[in-house]
């Protein structure tokens, strides 16, 4: 879904947040979240989409916002009942939009490992470490931890967030949400990671982000997805390297091997990684929910 088909939607009469994947209209006490095929690799959004992936992100967010039961911004995925003006041309926002409540956003991204993987993996092996979080010795690469750790994070408007003790998100947003913030969190994750599991993917890690509204916290952006989440296939587990994983695993072994220097413009991906990504994203969906994707 490119930008010129969000904007013959006539959406773009409101003021509009365009992010790597998604773009976001404010549409007053609510907002309408997007989801586009925009794949971003190395902190590059490619030139290159990737099919139905928004709507996959989408349908995955309203999924666990449905299983978890936990308080949330979602109010409904259905274009048909948002109220949006009549000019608006629906049809491409079939699939991949959520309305939602507004809400004071938590600066902080809440960071949930469960397995040493990543930038967790990079900075265990040298100080035996994640977040100031101590680590046993020993450990290899894609470890499942012996229970998982919460490892904050700040939100960034560009490049990489960046990884935090649980004393400084305390300095930022205080003891008390802190203290929540995390208790709540890492159960969620539990809890997912354990539905997850019994349909055969490991969730190694994810992110979640919160939001106020009339002083309580509730979950919101998108959550537990293959773009804010590790998603590796349980049968194909083995510690002591990288995993195969539901994502963008295509695009950056692509990339890697293309020669391209990530300085420069990213060179458009070839049909058979667009559609290798495609298939692996819908498969993660359809694991998920034992549902067949409606869009195939």
């Amino acid at each position: 879904m490119t930008d010129a088909v969000v904007m013959e939607t006539a959406l773009d009469t409101f003021p509009v947040r365009r992010g790597k994947v998604r773009d976001i209209y404010d549409l007053g006490d609510k907002l309408l979240l997007v989801s586009t095929d925009r794949i971003s690799a190395f902190d590059w959004v490619l030139p290159t989409g990737i099919p139905d992936k928004g709507r996959v992100l989408t349908q995955c967010s309203a999924f666990w916002f449905d299983f978890l039961n936990e308080s949330n911004h979602m109010i409904t995925c259905d274009v048909d009942a948002m109220e949006l003006p009549a000019d608006v041309d629906r049809s491409p926002l079939v699939g991949r939009s959520m309305l939602v409540r507004k809400t004071e956003v938590v600066p902080i991204e809440c960071v949930v490992r469960g397995y040493l993987s990543g930038s967790g993996w990079k900075e265990y092996q040298s100080n035996q470490a994640v977040c100031g979080v101590s680590l046993p010795g020993g450990l290899v690469e894609s470890d499942q931890l012996s229970e998982p750790i919460f490892t904050p994070a700040t939100k960034e408007e560009s490049g990489h967030d960046i990884n935090i003790s649980f004393e400084r998100m305390v300095e930022i947003v205080g003891e008390d949400v802190s203290q929540e913030l995390r208790r709540r969190s890492v159960d969620i994750y539990n809890r997912g990671a354990a539905y997850a599991r019994e349909r055969g993917i490991i969730i190694a890690d994810t992110k979640f982000e919160w939001g106020l509204i009339d002083d309580e916290l509730i979950l919101i952006d998108e959550v537990l997805t293959p773009d804010s989440s590790r998603f590796w296939p349980a049968d194909k587990y083995t510690p002591g390297s990288g995993q195969p994983s539901f994502d963008k695993q295509f695009v950056r072994d692509w990339l890697l091997e293309s020669g391209w220097d990530r300085d420069s413009a990213p060179p458009a991906l070839p049909e058979d990684v667009v559609r290798g990504t495609r298939e692996k994203y819908i498969e993660s969906l359809e694991q998920l929910t034992g549902q067949p994707f409606p869009w195939k």
